[in-house]
């Protein structure tokens, strides 16, 4: 059976869907039989990055397709090593129902108040939900270069009573550039966030590994 892991969120812009394909790259450039179910039918952002990266030739390949229902995505699960979800840029319904199939549910988050705590709010839905606390883990995406704003964040994170990934996704043009030609953020020509990309992606393989 296939591990599955959600990436999800309580409002968009904070990184989900960058996650979702940077965490799918990683696993299938060491060999994995990957998917990317798509969750976000209006905005298919990663459907359309796949398309992307089909037109420059760009490998490993990575399967995403788009569907309308955690249930259809699930009856397409078993043929695949992983699937990894890209749900809606909001909490809803199906949000729960992701949590509830995967093996490990990451949440972006901004460093800002106005991310941390709808984030948090989401996590505290999903527990009283009967979701496993220990699934849950918190990823800091679009962050600054001030070390102590993003430590405040870690902290604010880990007083709410959650893990959060090693590392930090910074706000970066470049990450930006590589997604518009189909690229994931580990796959850029700049060490240095590459590095830091790699090890928020390393971060989640350790934790999935230590889940599934």
């Amino acid at each position: 059976m296939a591990l599955q892991i959600g990436a999800i969120s309580q409002k968009g812009g904070v990184g989900k869907s960058s996650i979702a394909r940077l965490i799918a790259r990683e696993y299938a450039v060491a060999g994995w039989d990957v998917k990317i179910a798509d969750l976000d039918i209006a905005q298919a952002t990663s459907t359309n990055w796949k398309q992307r990266r089909e037109q420059n030739g760009i490998q490993p390949e990575i399967a995403v397709e788009p569907f309308r229902t955690v249930t259809q995505a699930l009856k397409h699960a078993s043929v695949y090593d992983l699937v990894v979800f890209d749900g809606k840029p909001h909490s809803n319904r199906e949000t729960l129902e992701i949590a509830q199939a995967c093996n490990l549910v990451v949440l972006p988050t901004g460093l800002s108040l106005d991310d941390l705590m709808p984030s948090v709010l989401l996590a505290h839905e999903l527990v009283e939900a009967k979701i496993d606390k220990a699934k849950i883990v918190f990823a800091l995406c679009r962050v600054g270069d001030r070390d102590n704003e993003i430590d405040e964040a870690r902290e604010y994170v880990r007083k709410a009573g959650y893990q959060i990934l090693a590392g930090s996704i910074p706000e970066k043009t470049a990450y930006r550039r590589a997604s518009d030609v189909g690229k994931a953020m580990t796959e850029i020509s700049f060490l240095s966030l590459r590095q830091r990309a790699e090890e928020v992606a390393q971060s989640v393989i350790d934790r999935l590994s230590k889940e599934g």
